[in-house]
């Protein structure tokens, strides 16, 4: 049954027999079976089928809700058993917000040399990628903001205060400059993360607030895209803090923006679950240790 359900869920994540099929390691015709026996033990229908797939039935999605916390929990039970005899092994993955991955290596570092045994896999993701992945267990934690939009039934670890920089080349009009204000911002050549981003949505925010808006000449979902262009001399960009620190040796002018001093929190999300998983719960304790450690 566990079997079937994580081809299940599968399915639902990938929205596509073959691709589902290839996730399971299984073959599309296993995997189509095994749907239809699950179909046949809990009596109702769960897919809608045509020539390919066409979505989950209302009642496919009330398995799926179920499917998830019964695959969650029977992971959990694995871990946990496993830790009792070699403690904590495995890999973890870890959503990423862009503007998090300067300071990721914070948290990972230490937590892999507690536990060597452990591997870490990082991806760099949307904030709404992140709480999806984990709702769909594609992903075991995540690096987001905790306080700017909502982010559902999630056990969070603040980490630290966010705070944003104009990043700008040398020969930029405000390079000199000791603060810029938000609203000085209208008539500077800004390239920012895309829309997608739950940063861009942030200065989209700040700057709407003191009544300016503004259409950037270059977008990207990259951080270090971003970077390449201020680097350039043509562009500046609105960056937090950490991401600045990182760039400011490289000739590059890092400048306090106010009025307001705007700050957001980030920090580290897993699924709710009592207790949690072995693996997790490490992996929170790690992140209160850096918090504490970053408030000194």
């Amino acid at each position: 049954m566990i079997d079937k359900l994580e081809m299940f869920i599968a399915l639902a994540n990938e929205r596509h027999f073959g691709r589902a099929a290839e996730v399971c390691r299984v073959t599309q015709p296993s995997l189509s079976s095994a749907i239809r026996q699950l179909e046949d033990q809990l009596g109702v229908q769960l897919v809608f089928r045509g020539s390919r797939f066409q979505g989950l039935t209302p009642e496919g999605q009330r398995v799926l809700d179920w499917a998830r916390r019964i695959v969650g929990d029977m992971r959990a039970l694995k871990d946990e058993m496993r830790t009792v005899h070699s403690g904590l092994s495995g890999n973890l993955r870890i959503g990423v917000i862009p503007t998090a991955l300067p300071m990721v290596a914070d948290l990972t570092a230490p937590f892999t040399a507690r536990h060597p045994n452990m591997r870490v896999t990082l991806l760099s993701r949307t904030s709404a990628e992140i709480l999806a992945g984990i709702e769909s267990l594609e992903l075991d934690a995540g690096l987001t903001y905790l306080d700017n939009e909502p982010l559902g039934r999630v056990t969070q670890t603040p980490l630290y205060t966010e705070f944003y920089r104009y990043l700008c080349a040398p020969n930029s009009p405000l390079a000199d400059r000791a603060q810029v204000t938000w609203s000085e911002l209208i008539h500077e050549p800004l390239c920012l993360l895309t829309s997608d981003m739950q940063n861009r949505r942030i200065v989209n925010q700040h700057l709407a607030e003191v009544g300016v808006r503004i259409s950037p000449t270059v977008e990207s979902n990259s951080s270090i895209a971003l970077v390449a262009h201020v680097k350039s001399g043509l562009w500046a960009s609105v960056v937090p803090m950490k991401l600045a620190e990182m760039f400011t040796g490289q000739g590059l002018k890092a400048i306090p923006i106010v009025e307001p001093e705007a700050e957001h929190l980030v920090g580290l999300i897993t699924a709710k679950r009592d207790p949690q998983t072995p693996v997790l719960q490490a992996l929170m304790d790690e992140a209160a240790k850096l918090a504490a450690r970053l408030r000194q």
